[in-house]
This record gives structure tokens, C-alpha cells and sequence, in this order.
């Protein structure tokens, strides 16, 4: 099992997101849900692609955190 973070944002009329550990793989969708259905498709074509190529797989570094001020 692999986990990575994702970053979904609202872009105008559409959701976008990417995952920071893997450049360039990024997802969008009318949605939030259907960016991170597009995101979770994309994450697992490429790493598929990775393994067909035998490249190594990233490892996951990016954490988040949401800060609150009072």
C-alpha cells in the first residue's frame, strides 16, 4: 500500500488537484469528488507506468496541517 498527499483547489468553475510527490501528475473534475476520483486514477496510472518502466516508486515526504489563529 502507498499513501500520498493530494491538494485539492476550487479554480474558477472546476476543482483541481495534485499530489506533491509525484510532479506533473495532476487530476481536475466539476467536482471536489470527481477531482479526487480523477486525482486517485491518476496516482495509480502512474505509478503503474513506474513499475512497467521499473523505476523506483517516490517515497511520500509532503504532510499538511492546517494552523489556526485566534
Amino acid at each position: 500500500m502507498h499513501r500520498f498527499l493530494i491538494i485539492v483547489e476550487k479554480a474558477n468553475k472546476i476543482y483541481s488537484a495534485y499530489c506533491p510527490d509525484l510532479p506533473g501528475c495532476i487530476a481536475t473534475g466539476a467536482t471536489r469528488a470527481e477531482a479526487e476520483q480523477n486525482m486517485y486514477e491518476a496516482i495509480e496510472m502512474h505509478i503503474n507506468g513506474l513499475l512497467e518502466d521499473k523505476q523506483p516508486l517516490p517515497k511520500a515526504h509532503s504532510s499538511a496541517e492546517y494552523v489556526i489563529l485566534k
